[in-house]
């Protein structure tokens, strides 16, 4: 007993409690927007709406498996990068399977259905992806700018961007290359590289657009960018959410409209503004400062999970944290942009903020594994109920 209360006590102390209670606090103040934004399906005497209830779930399994993974030593972690890696490759693969649409996006295959609740894997996928491209990057940092290396690191990436791409998921595959690139640039590689990868981009953009994009989704670019191609009606159709989301946010003004009183928060009047549209009850309800305040809110985070990458005793740490954070401010960017009217809307969820449950519960395996980077940071000597003793049969990096 004692042995477990000095090892609980090295664990709390050794744990970033000032990042694990920003985005928790950060968690909170979402949940308190969703409830805001669900407000009008609440029925006589229910407390909590369903996306309300299934974002607190989420949270609060999140954080347990985000310490659970954290309590890992960094070495085991990295060690199991194979099973990381098909662990998630053969989640993704069984969508082709049992994958199931919502009833709007007959095009995506993107969720499992697991009982009465719905799990996106691309989700998790992200996670899994910080580790296994950070050790891959990690294990061949010597030679990083070796054409045949360039090349691997390149069928790693495609991997990940092809399965979510093929399965409908193009929001996942744009964050995925924003994590692809940020790393890969940080670790070294030659500038060369990615203007050649831009030329290649460019070449396969119309096979793209023309054999993987559905209807829907072109619809939805050139409601953006190119108005002019599309009728009246499918233009109006096709950007609806978007005007209505961007209304709502002018509507708030400086100061917002106070909470629970948005007029069209509470009128319902933007589609899924619990969950891509989250941004839109903030600045309705909260005002520009409301708005400003959440961005200023997850930039610490970012600059936080950066400031531990940077302690970081290897490379394979470091790089786990800047992924980490590049994949939370990629979908920041994204999603805000999305609400601005600026980018597509293109299926991205608002970190910490919006009701998804898989993105709710896989964005704190990635705090995680930050966690478990910055508990690496510390000199200790491991007690025998440390997973340190857990055996493996894969390689150490």
């Amino acid at each position: 007993m004692k042995t477990f209360l000095n090892t609980l006590g090295v664990f709390i102390k050794e744990t970033n409690k000032t990042l694990l209670f920003m985005c928790i606090a950060l968690s909170s103040f979402g949940v308190l927007m969703v409830y805001s934004a669900t407000m009008y399906s609440l029925d006589d005497g229910q407390l909590f709406s369903r996306s309300v209830m299934a974002m607190v779930i989420a949270v609060a399994v999140g954080i347990i498996i985000g310490l659970a993974v954290s309590a890992f030593e960094l070495d085991f972690l990295t060690r199991m990068w194979p099973l990381i890696g098909f662990v998630c490759v053969a989640l993704m693969a069984s969508l082709f399977l049992i994958g199931k649409s919502p009833s709007e996006r007959d095009d995506a295959i993107s969720w499992i259905k697991i009982g009465s609740f719905y799990f996106q894997p691309s989700e998790l996928l992200k996670a899994g992806f910080t580790v296994t491209f950070s050790v891959h990057l990690s294990t061949i940092k010597d030679d990083l700018n070796k054409l045949r290396n360039i090349i691997y690191l390149g069928l790693h990436a495609m991997l990940a961007i092809g399965l979510v791409i093929a399965t409908g998921d193009l929001g996942s595959a744009l964050v995925f290359m924003f994590m692809t690139v940020g790393l890969m640039f940080i670790a070294g590689v030659y500038l060369r590289y990615f203007a050649i990868a831009a030329v290649g981009i460019g070449i396969a953009a119309p096979v793209i657009w023309f054999e993987f994009l559905s209807n829907f989704q072109k619809e939805r670019f050139l409601a953006v960018y190119h108005p002019s191609s599309l009728t009246e009606a499918v233009y109006k159709k096709a950007i609806y959410q978007q005007q209505q989301g961007l209304s709502a946010i002018g509507a708030g003004r400086l100061t917002g409209q106070g909470l629970f009183n948005g007029t069209y928060t509470q009128g319902h009047l933007v589609p899924e503004n619990q969950n891509d549209m989250i941004f839109s009850v903030v600045g309705e309800e909260l005002g520009f400062i409301g708005c400003v305040a959440l961005l200023i809110f997850i930039l610490l985070i970012v600059l936080k999970i950066i400031s531990i990458g940077r302690k970081a005793q290897n490379m394979t740490g470091r790089l786990i944290c800047y992924g980490t954070a590049i994949m939370i401010a990629a979908q920041t960017i994204i999603n805000i942009g999305m609400c601005l009217e600026v980018l597509p809307v293109i299926g991205i969820t608002l970190p910490f903020m919006s009701s998804g449950g898989s993105a709710s519960l896989c964005i704190y395996i990635s705090i995680g594994l930050v966690l478990c980077v910055h508990r690496s940071s510390f000199s200790h000597s491991p007690t025998e109920v440390r997973s340190s003793a857990i055996s493996t049969p894969f390689e150490e990096i």
